[in-house]
């Protein structure tokens, strides 16, 4: 049996084992290491494993990942997203469908100090969704706005994709955060269009809030707006500016969250801690998935499989455009069974050369990606975020918000669609930034 074939049974196996329920991870390390060593030696293989093993949780690299996600959680139990939404929630409340515009914008903001789309739906849902109860908003509305407007938390940087993205394809994580910049801000204008659009057609579905005097509308959003601006210019500014790398952006992201909620005396002991726990255990999470997929990234590799699917792809009497039509197809189908984040480091060593090989910008195609598992963690059967917010909402079936996301998967499409048709849109920050 060839390389070749090994690796395709490999694949074969790994949905396999996926669509049996088994966790993704062990899957990938299990399966990895079984054809790593079929193709070389049980020796070998060993060797591989604790290797990857070491060295992906000794990796300076991604030190970022446990950071900026314990930079989201410091956020959370300090009360800055509550600050976030009250801001929003008091400058577009009285607007029709005004707190789903709120609640779109407050996920814009707080991804601007959160990397993560679970994190932002739970924090969010949190928050939100008593106000949108308290005025009758219909509850499958509500609840899936909020699922999908979690993408935000991972299109706005600083994201825990485009970082897994950045090293699993070996690019500037600097850049990747630049180029969601604008594409995040796109987004979220078609999310609110989305979300104003079904307001129209049905008022009752999103009567509007109480009207605030403007004096408040100002005290909100100095209080929760100047916060999240300080800590994005600590953490961007001096990434941008080259004053130090994305690791160290993670640590000072942190510092500056940490300085902002003891300046406001919001964070107790207890918060402090429940941050700590919640961070390990995500960060240790993810961790493992980078670790796994190292190894099946590495027997794939050797198995020759990418390259030979880089050139079948190229060679294929089809236009650029539409092999990437297919691979974008092939993502949407995958988010419907795999977790984002164990997506995209399963694939990226399988599409990324097929992008490249293509003449396609590797960051602008990994913006794109992004965009593509953002379809999957709203659309069943995994649907992460929806079962986020059903979890912190016991009322609402998850089958109701499933049903609610159809205009929002739409607005996802056509954000792709405007990506493709105008690459500058993610590109032009990057050209500023080697």
């Amino acid at each position: 049996m060839s390389s070749m074939h090994i690796g395709l049974i490999s694949i074969l196996f790994v949905f396999i084992f996926l669509f049996a329920r088994m966790p993704v991870a062990y899957v990938m390390l299990v399966v990895g290491m079984t054809g790593f060593a079929m193709i070389r030696t049980p020796e070998a293989m060993f060797s591989l494993a604790s290797g990857a093993l070491y060295n992906t949780f000794a990796s300076y690299s991604l030190l970022v990942v446990p950071m900026f996600v314990w930079m989201g959680y410091v956020a959370f139990y300090s009360g800055l997203s509550s600050r976030i939404y009250d801001a929003t929630y008091k400058v577009m409340g009285s607007l029709k469908a005004g707190l789903l515009l709120a609640t779109i914008a407050a996920c814009t903001a707080f991804g601007a100090i959160c990397g993560s789309t679970t994190a932002t739906a739970a924090t969010m849902s949190a928050v939100a969704l008593p106000e949108m109860k308290k005025y009758n908003y219909n509850r499958s509305l509500s609840t899936a706005t909020i699922a999908s407007a979690a993408i935000l938390g991972v299109m706005i940087p600083p994201s825990v994709i485009f970082i897994l993205y950045g090293v699993s394809a070996g690019e500037s994580i600097r850049r990747l955060f630049l180029a969601g910049i604008f594409p995040g801000l796109l987004l979220m204008v078609l999310f609110m269009l989305a979300a104003y659009l079904q307001t129209v057609r049905k008022p009752e579905l999103a009567p509007p809030g109480k009207s605030v005097p403007w004096s408040e509308k100002f005290k909100a959003v100095l209080s929760g707006g100047v916060e999240v601006l300080v800590i994005f210019v600590a953490v961007m500014g001096g990434l941008f500016g080259g004053v130090f790398t994305p690791t160290e952006a993670g640590a000072v992201g942190v510092f500056a969250t940490l300085v902002v909620a003891l300046v406001r005396r919001q964070l107790s002991w207890e918060g402090f801690k429940n941050s700590l726990t919640d961070s390990v255990r995500i960060s240790a999470m993810i961790m493992f998935l980078v670790a796994a997929a190292a190894i099946y990234g590495r027997f794939l590799g050797l198995s020759g499989l990418p390259r030979e699917l880089a050139t079948w792809a190229v060679e294929l009497p089809l236009p650029p455009v539409a092999i990437l039509f297919v691979i974008l197809l092939i993502y949407l189908i995958l988010g419907f069974f795999i977790d984002a984040l164990a997506l995209i480091l399963l694939t990226v060593p399988i599409f990324y050369p097929v992008a490249v090989e293509l003449g396609f910008d590797p960051i602008w195609f990994g913006v794109i990606i992004v965009l593509a598992l953002g379809m999957g963690v709203i659309t069943p059967p995994v649907g992460a975020n929806v079962y986020v917010v059903a979890g912190v909402d016991r009322e609402t079936p998850v089958m109701e918000i499933f049903r609610g996301v159809g205009w929002y998967l739409v607005a996802i499409i056509v954000c792709a669609v405007l990506l493709t048709a105008f690459p500058q849109i993610a590109l032009y920050l990057t050209d500023f930034v080697q």
